[in-house]
């Protein structure tokens, strides 16, 4: 019989009205990797951000190895032996590399109140090269390094110190397939120390394949714990959502064909170090997608093509003649993109969900009379933010208080409500559910058939077969093979010309 290393007795946590979590217990195992999984806003993050400190525990308590936990801060958390790598950044920018591992444990290196950096340097050093990043440098600041980058400094700085429980929350949403390998070796080395892992993702083939243990949460309620050896994806999908889930996922049409009329064309567009001499034509009801791995350059187009790439140089030019330089211009002319990294650039994180849906279009809101109506920027508001299903108390809640799910959707709301003719999407279904991740494969077709061109970028090959009609692969840089919808085709035809 497994021995139990975490204990999750009765826990209970509101937010305002909302009941996020609701009289939750389970158990984690020793050397186990136990999944957490359920829709967007079933209280997965709430819960472990309890037990990491990042929030006060409501009602209820973590037993750790025997003993009561009430950590306060992350800090206090990693002393009892639990530690998180989230969703979003967890590293703070103009700290240097080495500072970000050990914030909060800095003591360590200092004497008679003076901090030994080079002794934080080398130790940093050390564990950068033991982990397999040595290109990452310990006293680089860590504004020189992206988003995956950051993200594998994070798993050092969360598992440097041996923890107990290591939370992942939605951390390989975030990371490309060589990321994903790097943060599975390690998962497997926490494993077999004997610690705990507690794992949440959408990604329900991943945590069939990388999980020993899932436990099912729905509208902060637990569900059940199952064995990951004794379900399927179908089974698992039943618990999170309470129904089947029917219907098409992806697009069902093969060999339609797409207009001839270009919306959009791109001619030798580069971005020193990052993208160099892209051309590409957008039709009119096409959806065309970006796949490669996470340097490839795919994640600039999108900023590229949105004006947002102060250093471009080529053009991005519209079907009458307009130059897209600048993001003013590309909104004005109906494009609209949403980033990957969504806290930093897609939502403004200390406004209103109304107010993050209203920005976009507030011009056309405005009207001839260039007046505003709360009421109707309410309405507007409320109109997309229940489409696009987004839980919340109301649309005056602050979009910092969503899970990282429901802030996609108000990303996507947005956008829906701007009615824009051009759609870039960066990982749009990063950090998103089963269900809702269907609600937006069903919005991108309906889009399609309305006229609407959409730019997908993404990490998931899947997603890309399954939605896209034509698909560029992107390598170094560069353009490295392109792709028309087929029935035949399967990731190993895109991943041939990525690597």
């Amino acid at each position: 019989m497994s021995e139990v290393r975490l204990e999750v007795k009765n826990l209970c946590k509101s937010f305002g009205i909302t009941k996020a979590v609701q009289n939750v217990s389970f158990n984690v195992n020793k050397g186990e990797v136990h999944a957490l999984i359920g829709e967007n806003g079933s209280g997965k993050s709430t819960l472990t951000n309890m037990l990491t400190g990042i929030y006060s525990i409501g009602s209820g308590t973590f037993v750790l190895d025997g003993k009561e936990i009430h950590p306060k801060n992350q800090v206090e958390a990693n002393n009892e032996g639990v530690s998180i790598i989230v969703q979003e950044l967890g590293t703070l920018s103009g700290l240097t590399v080495a500072e970000n591992i050990f914030l909060g444990h800095e003591d360590q290196f200092v004497h008679m109140g003076i901090k030994n950096t080079n002794a934080m340097n080398k130790k940093a050093t050390e564990l950068l090269k033991q982990y397999g990043f040595e290109r990452i440098k310990a006293a680089d600041i860590i504004d020189e390094y992206n988003f995956e980058d950051r993200k594998l400094i994070e798993i050092v700085k969360a598992t440097y110190f041996d923890p107990k429980i290591v939370v992942i929350d939605e951390t390989t949403t975030a990371l490309s397939q060589e990321g994903r390998e790097e943060l599975y070796k390690h998962m497997n080395r926490i494993r077999e120390s004997g610690n705990s892992i507690i794992f949440i993702s959408h990604d329900l083939p991943e945590i069939l394949d990388k999980s020993d243990t899932i436990t099912i949460m729905r509208d902060g309620v637990y569900i059940d714990t199952v064995k990951s050896k004794d379900v399927t994806e179908d089974d698992l999908k039943r618990l999170m959502v309470g129904r089947e889930v029917t219907g098409d996922y992806y697009r069902s049409d093969y060999g339609e064909k797409v207009s001839d009329e270009v919306v959009l064309s791109v001619k030798n567009v580069s971005v020193p170090g990052l993208i160099h001499d892209v051309s590409f034509d957008l039709h009119k009801g096409e959806i065309l997608g970006f796949g490669g791995l996470s340097e490839s350059g795919m994640h600039e187009i999108g900023k590229a093509i949105f004006g947002a790439s102060y250093d471009r140089t080529g053009t991005v030019e519209l079907a009458d003649g307009t130059q897209i330089n600048d993001i003013p211009t590309a909104i004005k002319h109906s494009i609209a993109y949403t980033s990957k990294d969504r806290d930093n650039e897609s939502v403004v994180l200390n406004q209103s969900i109304g107010d993050n849906i209203c920005l976009p279009s507030l011009d056309s809101l405005a009207g001839k009379s260039h007046l505003l109506s709360d009421k109707k920027l309410k309405e507007f508001a409320n109109k997309y933010a229940k489409q696009m299903s987004v839980k919340m108390v109301n649309v005056d809640q602050f979009v910092s208080d969503l899970s990282g799910g429901n802030k996609q959707k108000v990303v996507l709301a947005r956008w829906i409500g701007k009615d824009s003719d051009i759609v870039v999407l960066d990982s749009p279904t990063r950090g998103i559910d089963i269900k809702v991740k269907q609600d937006i494969y069903q919005l991108m077709n309906q889009m399609r058939k309305n006229g609407k061109s959409i730019i997908m970028i993404s990490e998931e090959l899947m997603e890309l077969i399954g939605m896209c009609d034509r698909i560029m692969i992107m390598k170094d840089g560069r353009t490295s093979g392109e792709l028309e919808r087929s029935e035949a085709l399967d990731e190993n035809s895109l991943i041939t010309m990525m690597v």
